[in-house]
């Protein structure tokens, strides 16, 4: 594949997958050159009016009216800053779109402050836009997006954006945001009944929030059940710490152990999304990755697994599981620390639950093959979803029960109608978005059935582990304790590495006999009620590298016969082009097929090939990501959202598809970004320059 990129000095240059050193060099003059951006001034710094300079610079610059000044906005692109200074003699004249963007930025950030006058500083407007970026998401987005369920901060991580139901009272409430008055509920695990006192206190010491503090019953979670409650949506309680204030009130006595939001709508604490957040927090956000940790111990040991999010609808779903992943690393970093080997304890103990009691039972488990798919627990159309976006579901029902499209979906969720092919539909749905791939063609509508490569990958990683982290920091032995068993479990259990070790032998075969297709050279996903593999091609082909299922001639293959099935211009897409096929009414664009690429798929295939040696393949494709991100950022006001378009640069961020794209909405600066995009730019900026230097710029 050869592609065009832009380049700072040169216009555009073509460049073949292979030529590292164009690539390597590029980044350096991409992070130092901003085209025609300049400031051109005779003061470093200079103090303006600015609610004159912040309404002046929109009536000139955004032509388009929509409060951001972009490569869209038709503006002279120079505004005279100098001319709202009190030094009359200045000259502070901005150029250029990223000039223009970034004093737009910091012109609304001192209006928030309440300022009336701020000084502007020429290095603020031409800051390098990589090391802005990394900045911003290391010093303010990472904190705006941070959540606690405590007293202090129930009132931010419980309003639920993504529903809108009719509460058994018969009340319509509207869908929670942060600027509506709404009623809040949490639902407390009969085994934390500290949880359920804190939370009935804080409910009486702020009755302004109208917290409903409801228990969840003893036992087994039904699909029943979750249906029963989906009138009645509430945030799901997670860890808390004891904090020795006795002679304080109740709601002083604990504290909610942090973690970090995706961004945009969501305020819930999602399983893989906070675990890529999380890798890119490692240098110094350490309490909210621990805390995201803990979080997830608490979620299995109380829900059985970790869940899609904590909101009563996802009791009975998981997401793609990463916990060891993630414990490993944090520990890594913590190990001086005296709490470190007890997080890791707690983690590996919660990761062998989870295996058990989720992903390795029934129905999840397919006994012939021995391999895992995805098959949560429910019932109905998903709650977080409306009905329109299941429009063309229901549509031949409205007609054979004379019903409008609301009355379809309501009928069918009540059980007034039974309809079985939409129970198989939803059935498959559910397991589409418990797989995090929501939605894609290489699993709608069969994903209950696939083995999939993604989730099978993950599992022989996770059982790699356990089995390692027993031997080398547990003595190969590590006791079972109260809160972690399985069923089948002996009093007194310990486990041992060779066990695991032994799972992930057996796991590795199956992968090759199941999924490797040796005509095609890739991974695919294998259906065990047609008991054939699938057609269709997906970037987490890639994933056997990551965990290491692979041999070295599949590896091999791998790169030379699957990796042009998605390389774009921008990195990595989610599918192959013709798994997407053409677009139509009745084949609709999809947000994780082609030509949409996604911050996970990116990092899991960078660090596989990385392993099996392929360096220069690793680091192409790292540029090729960063690249098309630092450009919308810089081009676009900041703007840095969930998935782009990879065939392309200039608009990549422009995504229409299904829910639209989450971190577009702002106005005049960004607030948070997408959190799980930012984390890319934190974790393969600092190799590639490095790559940079050493290639002798």
């Amino acid at each position: 594949m050869i592609s065009t990129l832009r380049s700072a000095d040169e216009g555009s240059a073509t460049l073949s997958p292979g030529d590292n050193k164009y690539i390597l060099n590029l980044i350096w003059s991409q992070s130092h050159l901003f085209h025609k951006d300049s400031v051109n001034s005779n003061h470093d710094s200079i103090s303006v009016d600015v609610d004159t300079a912040m309404r002046d610079l929109l009536e000139r610059e955004d032509t388009d009216r929509d409060n951001l000044i972009t490569i869209n906005d038709q503006g002279p692109k120079h505004f005279p800053l100098g001319s709202y200074s009190t030094n009359q003699n200045s000259k502070f004249d901005v150029q250029g779109v990223y000039q223009l963007s970034n004093l737009l930025q910091e012109l609304f950030l001192a209006k928030q402050e309440g300022l009336t006058t701020a000084t502007v500083k020429r290095t603020q407007l031409e800051e390098d836009p990589v090391q802005r970026l990394s900045r911003l998401i290391t010093t303010a987005w990472w904190d705006n997006l941070t959540r606690r369920l405590d007293a202090d901060g129930i009132d931010r991580a419980a309003p639920d954006n993504l529903t809108q139901r009719r509460d058994a009272d018969g009340i319509e409430r509207a869908a929670p945001g942060p600027t509506k008055k709404s009623s809040l509920r949490i639902y407390v695990p009969p085994g934390a009944p500290e949880q359920f006192t804190y939370y009935s206190a804080v409910a009486k010491d702020r009755p302004a929030l109208d917290l409903d503090v409801q228990w969840l019953p003893e036992g087994e979670i039904t699909a029943d059940f979750i249906k029963s409650i989906n009138s009645k949506p509430g945030i799901l309680a997670l860890d808390m710490e004891a904090i020795q204030l006795e002679a304080q009130p109740v709601t002083k006595q604990m504290k909610g152990a942090p973690f970090i939001v995706p961004g945009d709508r969501f305020n819930e604490l999602y399983n893989w999304d906070a675990c890529f957040c999380a890798l890119g927090m490692l240098d110094n956000h350490l309490p909210v990755v621990k805390g995201i940790i803990k979080n997830f111990i608490f979620e299995i040991r109380h829900y059985g697994k970790v869940l899609n999010a904590n909101r009563s609808y996802y009791l009975g779903r998981s997401q793609p599981p990463l916990l060891t992943w993630l414990a490993l690393k944090t520990f890594h970093r913590t190990k001086h620390e005296p709490d470190a080997l007890d997080i890791l304890r707690s983690a590996i103990l919660a990761a062998r639950k989870e295996y058990h009691a989720w992903w390795t039972s029934t129905p999840r488990l397919d006994e012939e093959s021995g391999l895992s798919r995805y098959r949560p627990t429910g019932k109905g159309s998903p709650p977080e979803c409306r009905p329109i976006d299941f429009a063309h579901v229901f549509k031949p029902y409205n007609k054979k029960y004379g019903m409008t499209l609301e009355e379809v979906s309501d009928a069918y969720n009540n059980g007034t109608i039974t309809e079985p092919d939409l129970d198989i539909f939803f059935d498959h749905d559910r397991a589409v978005r418990e797989s995090g791939h929501d939605t894609s063609n290489r699993v709608e509508g069969v994903c209950a059935d696939l083995a999939t490569v993604d989730l099978n990958c993950l599992l022989l990683q996770i059982e790699n582990d356990i089995g390692s982290t027993i031997e080398a920091h547990f003595n190969d032995s590590l006791a079972i304790t109260e809160g972690f068993g399985v069923p089948g479990d002996k009093e007194d259990a310990v486990e041992s590495s060779h066990v695991w070790r032994e799972r992930a032998e057996k796991r590795r075969a199956l992968i090759d006999k199941y999924l490797w297709n040796e005509e095609k050279g890739i991974y695919l996903d294998y259906n065990n009620v047609s008991k054939q593999q699938s057609t269709a091609e997906s970037v987490t082909c890639l994933w056997p590298l990551w965990c290491g299922a692979a041999t070295q001639s599949q590896a091999e293959r791998l790169v030379k016969q699957g990796l042009p099935l998605f390389e774009c211009i921008g990195g990595l897409s989610s599918t192959s082009e013709s798994t997407r096929a053409t677009v139509t009414e009745a084949n609709p664009q999809k947000q994780w097929d082609y030509p949409y690429g996604w911050a996970p798929h990116q990092v899991l295939a960078w660090d596989g090939l990385r392993s099996y040696g392929f360096h220069e393949e690793a680091d192409r494709l790292s540029y090729r990501w960063l690249h098309m991100m630092t450009e919308i950022f810089r081009s676009w006001n900041g703007t840095v959202v969930e998935k782009y378009d990879v065939t392309q640069l200039e608009r990549s961020h422009c995504v229409e598809a299904e829910y639209g794209n989450q971190g577009r909405k702002f106005k005049y600066a960004p607030q948070e970004g997408y959190v799980p995009t930012c984390m890319d730019e934190i974790l393969q900026l600092g190799r590639l320059m490095e790559n940079v230097d050493s290639a002798g710029r």
